[in-house]
């Protein structure tokens, strides 16, 4: 591939916000680069990006656009979702607004607009696509807007435990203890969102329910959003039990990743059923992500991509 060179000058020339711009050690340009695969160079404000023509130009337009947000300083997170508003076109700033502690807490695909969008105006909502593209997170925060505003009266959350049962007998602890582990993300998220003192206060009160699939099994669930993840590893009798618990008033959302399928291969997954028996389903909706909604290491989104190429080429293989 031809290496083509784009040059830049900052100005007005301010070390202060270059020092914000380049972040410690450089760390700030390093995930610039990693983003728009190209080498990045710099003597004072005067800034040499070495790589493909187009790559060049936007990690170029990218250092402009940070260094005019310079004022402050620049953490990794600021660059990395910053890139990600860059690169995959940001959603309207004026989109979906939830009530969370997270002041900053937006869409940041328009494909993540849309997801919120759905799960405001559909009974059950379904999220599929791959790791880091918000399904879980922005679902849960979904959840907390709708306590906050009094629009359900709890919050269920809920994720198949695949190695259940007696496979969990030798860890130490009770039932709740031993699949902990597994809603762990779950508890992660409600503390970003609303704070540990709140979530604990509201996890005594019922208002917030924490628990393995298992336990959803012969009840109705009224007036509560209900969120169903790792969706995946359901079977499909199992995401038929969970869709039929919804009562009056609530909502569900419903999310996983189908390249992440831990159960044994005889068994179809309940995520991939559900999305081939209920796509014409009124009152139902799907969002399927790609690589480019993937709110992480700009490296993610091409890791997946990767993969995605590799399991083409091995199912071609198969077929021929």
């Amino acid at each position: 591939m031809k290496t083509d060179i784009v040059e830049l000058r900052l100005a007005p020339e301010d070390n202060r916000r270059l020092a914000n711009l380049c972040g410690p050690m450089d760390e700030n340009l390093r995930q610039i680069e990693a983003a728009f695969d190209v080498t990045i160079g710099r003597r004072g404000s005067s800034f040499r990006f070495s790589g493909d023509a187009a790559q060049a130009e936007k990690g170029a337009q990218a250092i402009e656009h940070f260094y005019n947000r310079a004022h402050d300083e620049l953490s990794l997170d600021d660059i990395q979702l910053g890139l990600v508003e860059i690169t995959r076109g940001r959603a309207d700033a004026e989109g979906p607004e939830l009530r969370t502690r997270r002041a900053d807490l937006r869409a940041r695909t328009p494909r993540q607009g849309e997801y919120i969008e759905q799960v405001r105006s559909h009974d059950i909502t379904f999220g599929v696509g791959p790791a880091g593209t918000g399904k879980t997170y922005l679902a849960v925060a979904c959840a907390v807007d709708a306590l906050e505003r009094e629009q359900v009266k709890r919050i269920v959350l809920t994720r198949p435990a695949v190695e259940a049962g007696e496979h969990l007998g030798f860890l130490p602890g009770d039932l709740t203890q031993k699949v902990d582990p597994y809603l762990r993300p779950l508890y992660d998220a409600l503390y970003d969102l609303m704070g540990f003192d709140k979530v604990t206060r509201l996890i005594e009160r019922h208002s917030i329910e924490v628990a393995p699939l298992a336990f959803m099994r012969g009840r109705t669930l009224n007036h509560a959003f209900i969120i169903l993840d790792e969706a995946q590893n359901t079977t499909p009798e199992q995401m038929q039990m969970f869709l039929t618990r919804i009562g009056f008033g609530a909502r569900a959302v419903v999310t996983g990743d189908p390249t992440q399928i831990d159960l044994p291969k005889h068994i179809k997954s309940g995520l991939l059923d559900a999305t081939e028996v209920l796509s014409d389903v009124r009152g139902i909706a799907f969002t399927h992500f790609l690589s480019e909604d993937v709110v992480r290491h700009p490296l993610v989104g091409r890791i997946v991509d990767a993969y995605a190429v590799r399991r083409a080429e091995t199912e071609k293989r198969g077929k021929s």
